[in-house]
């Protein structure tokens, strides 16, 4: 009954905390505001969910790879209109 229940709470984990950046990512292309978000933070949080996708893929954990993958196009969306948004301010 629960020999795989280490996998669903893995998919489980993998699914709400992914899609947690969904709402934040498609916020951000639609109105292009950034300014709650600090370019410092998000920065590190997008260059460290690349290295656990990289870690996830090393390791062979699909888990991993799936949830990284989604987690850091979000997140890298929302830093890439970051930092245009930041250059458009910083250029006036």
């Amino acid at each position: 009954m629960f020999n795989n229940i280490d996998l669903y709470i893995g998919y489980l984990a993998a699914i709400l905390t992914t899609f947690s950046f969904l709402p934040q990512a498609i916020k951000t292309i639609k109105t292009k505001c950034t300014k709650g978000i600090s370019i410092v933070m998000y920065s590190m949080f997008t260059i460290g969910v690349f290295f656990w996708l990289v870690y996830g893929i090393l390791i062979k954990d699909y888990v991993i790879i799936f949830a990284e993958s989604i987690t850091f196009l979000f997140a890298f969306i929302i830093l890439f209109i970051t930092f245009i948004e930041f250059y458009k301010e910083n250029r006036k």
